[in-house]
């Protein structure tokens, strides 16, 4: 039977929750300060302790002085005096999570439900890292890399509390992918995961979409509707492009995530809210914030716990492990195995990728397809020796003599001094668009963009100009 240890100051307050808990046919002891604390932990060792900060005799982090009392007990931090930075700290040291006085049921139950030992969580950590150096894989990822290897031991630090991540990265390298590893790695895995795309919703869905609206709430609103943050309840929401958020509801997502309420589109009463937020971006965070993409204070309030993945062309040693575990995957799917051949995995090695792991996983699609045979040579790989797409030309010194706006025959792009960003922009896209043969999918990889993204501008190009536009 689970046990639980409250330590608390407050008598009243701590023989209630004594109550609560009991109600949940689960045993409980009470300590008021710390030396009871120490007793309590002696005599029987808790599944969890909901641990105060502010005691008579010390403070409630003493207690992770000794790290063999607390070590197959999960800590929560209980207060009424939590600020960003001591949570920040708690967690560090030990503790898996962090509530704020006054606990509601809703709250407790959430806790209660999540209660797991450390030893188990310790054991299934030392079985995926033992995969790692067998398969090359750790959970849903893949890699040896030493850059690799520090994701996977961030991952094993974070998954297990409840602290918010900000996972950044390029486009394609996966961080869809660190999210689900971590949700499965935490507490919250019995429970959903959700993944949102901010860039690839309607400014005007996307705040109904997130958090649901009431019936009537506006024009075809012909039902009540459940958002991400209720369907995710218990588990974990993933806000990937999170700069591509309109900023005004940044700030009601900021105040979620300060208060643990959110209200439905129409609603006049709030809900709570028990949802663990990751969130990702292509973008460096601190240049979003001065871009005005991302506002500063809902980005410190995200960047809890930061994770940089690194581009593929900086662990390209990790390229034949991927390219033949997607090999054998579209093997599996279509019904015939192939294999490299030493020149196309040398080839595979050799190349920068740009469009990063989802890029390396589209041409290994593309050399299945093209290659009739069992074993996929070089001709249907990309070549190191293609010019790199994208490549942005030096601008002259001086901008006084004319220079031509566009694509040089070299493969990359001129720009003059004086030009705005946005036209800038436009010219990079529609040039690298080009230079693939209008293949949107290996344009926005090689851009860093999302595929959603990419049509958003094309379309915006062809409103402006239809010459600009999408084209078959």
């Amino acid at each position: 039977m689970t046990h639980v240890l409250i330590v608390d100051d407050d008598v009243d307050a701590s023989a209630m929750l004594g109550e609560l808990i009991a109600m949940q046919g689960l045993t409980v002891a009470t300590a008021n300060t710390l030396r009871d604390a120490r007793k309590q932990l002696t005599l029987q060792a808790p599944d969890l302790v909901l641990l105060d900060l502010r005691l008579p005799d010390g403070s409630g982090m003493d207690l992770f002085a000794d790290p063999e009392l607390l070590s197959n007990s999960e800590v929560v931090l209980v207060t009424g005096h939590a600020s960003l930075e001591t949570s920040i700290l708690a967690l560090r040291l030990g503790a898996v999570d962090y509530i704020v006085k006054p606990i509601t049921p809703k709250q407790l139950q959430g806790v209660l439900s999540r209660v797991s030992k450390p030893s188990v969580f310790k054991a299934e950590v030392a079985g995926l890292t033992a995969k790692v150096a067998s398969t090359g894989h750790f959970g849903q990822l893949w890699g040896r890399s030493p850059s690799m290897l520090q994701v996977y031991e961030q991952i094993t630090r974070v998954a297990g509390t409840g602290v918010s991540v900000f996972i950044t990265g390029e486009s394609g390298t996966g961080k869809e992918v660190v999210a689900q590893t971590i949700h499965e790695l935490s507490r919250r895995r019995k429970m959903p995961f959700l993944g949102v795309n901010c860039g690839a919703i309607s400014p005007n869905l996307i705040e109904s979409e997130i958090f649901g609206h009431e019936k009537g709430s506006f024009t075809g609103a012909d039902r009540q509707h459940q958002g991400f943050f209720e369907r995710a309840s218990g588990g974990t929401l993933f806000l990937d492009e999170i700069t591509e958020m309109p900023l005004d509801l940044q700030v009601k997502l900021l105040r979620v995530l300060e208060t643990g309420r959110f209200l439905r589109v129409g609603a006049t009463q709030s809900q709570e809210t028990d949802v663990r937020i990751i969130a990702a971006t292509n973008r460096q965070p601190m240049q979003a914030v001065a871009d005005g993409r991302l506002r500063t204070d809902l980005m410190y309030r995200l960047n809890v716990f930061p994770i940089d993945l690194p581009p593929l062309r900086e662990r390209l040693d990790d390229v034949p492990l991927l390219a033949n575990r997607f090999l054998r995957l579209i093997g599996e799917q279509e019904g015939k195995e192939k294999s490299f051949s030493p020149e196309a995995l040398e080839r595979l090695t050799a190349y920068a990728w740009p469009g990063n792991v989802r890029e390396l996983r589209n041409a290994v699609q593309r050399a299945y397809v093209m290659t009739s045979g069992g074993v996929i040579g070089a001709q249907w790989l990309p070549s190191a020796s293609e010019p790199p797409v994208g490549a942005v030309a030096p601008a002259p010194a001086v901008a006084s003599a004319p220079v031509t706006l566009g694509a040089s025959p070299q493969g990359s792009v001129v720009l003059p001094l004086g030009i705005s960003l946005a036209q800038a922009e436009q010219t990079l896209i529609l040039a690298t668009l080009q230079h693939y043969g209008r293949q949107k999918e290996r344009t926005a990889a090689a851009l860093g963009i999302s595929l959603k993204t990419l049509y958003n501008r094309l379309k915006q190009y062809a409103a402006e100009d239809p010459a600009d536009g999408p084209q078959p």
